[in-house]
């Protein structure tokens, strides 16, 4: 293990999450049945933030260090949706199209039901 990267990680996930705790205080809370706005515009910025700094980062030959700080730390932080996002595109952009999208139904509903049920066992046992 790379005790610099787990620096690089920790530094950048404590400001991706002061990040995101900002964007939701900014935008408020979701009323009773109504669209987490603020958690959707937390996911779709850093989907969009982690595809930016992927191909800037090829194309300007940014140092080795980036992708700790910023993908890992700052963005998974902020949010993981963008990892997931970036793994679906690159899944896609290699051909593998069915795993592509596999893995996002899978993911989505492997990540609902784990929650749901996460739920039920707190309720159960609290």
């Amino acid at each position: 293990m790379d005790w610099r990267d787990v620096v690089l990680v920790a530094a950048g996930g404590a400001i991706g999450s002061v990040m995101r705790y900002g964007v939701g205080k900014v935008m408020g809370p979701a009323a009773d049945h109504a669209v987490p706005w603020h958690t959707f515009a937390v996911n779709v910025t850093g989907a969009f933030v982690i595809g930016l700094l992927l191909v800037l980062a090829a194309r300007q030959g940014w140092p080795s260090w980036w992708r700790p700080f910023l993908a890992v730390g700052i963005l998974g932080g902020y949010t993981t949706f963008s990892t997931f996002s970036l793994e679906v595109v690159e899944l896609g952009m290699r051909g593998s199209y069915a795993v592509a999208g596999g893995y996002a139904v899978g993911s989505l509903v492997a990540g609902v039901a784990g929650c749901a049920l996460g739920i039920a066992l707190g309720r159960a046992v609290g």
